[in-house]
């Protein structure tokens, strides 16, 4: 039986110029621990606005559904594509603002339906296809990148 291996991870102190920090993801049975790690990460980063990005299919929605159930959402985790945000609750009862910007035509009309309060709000906001909303994305922002390495595989690169 394979078991979930991720690399270890530390953010403290680093910032953009840094090199990324990595985690792979041999398996699904491995994304829980990488889920974790991503926590640790966004909570050492002190940001509060998380983009990701990858490409089509690389597992964007799956990961923030890892991600939620170890924040302690209850909710259904699903893909915000029609409805370009949905709103959960974490294990505290905080907002988390999940946002898929993938049919946005334009940073203004994401600007209309009020992405950049959200992103103000202080409240964790993860957002998938942040390139489309970037003019609108605050300056400090944790950036995590999901690549795909094989037919399973992910790997999850950290920019602080």
């Amino acid at each position: 039986m394979l078991r979930p291996r991720c690399a270890s991870l530390s953010m403290t102190g680093a910032t953009r110029n840094q090199k990324p920090m990595q985690i792979d993801i041999p398996n699904l049975a491995a994304l829980p621990a990488a889920a974790q790690q991503l926590a640790t990460a966004i909570a050492e980063s002190g940001h509060s606005v998380v983009a990701f990005e990858g490409e089509m299919g690389a597992g964007k929605t799956t990961l923030i559904r890892a991600l939620g159930a170890v924040l302690g959402v209850a909710d259904d985790v699903s893909s915000p594509t029609f409805a370009l945000v949905n709103e959960y609750r974490d294990g505290q009862g905080q907002p988390v603002y999940h946002f898929d910007f993938y049919r946005v035509d334009s940073e203004e009309e994401a600007a209309r339906l009020g992405a950049a309060e959200y992103f103000d709000s202080g409240y964790l906001c993860l957002v998938e296809w942040p390139a489309r909303v970037a003019g609108l994305l605050p300056p400090a922002h944790l950036q995590v990148a999901l690549t795909v390495t094989g037919p399973e595989t992910r790997q999850l690169s950290i920019i602080n």
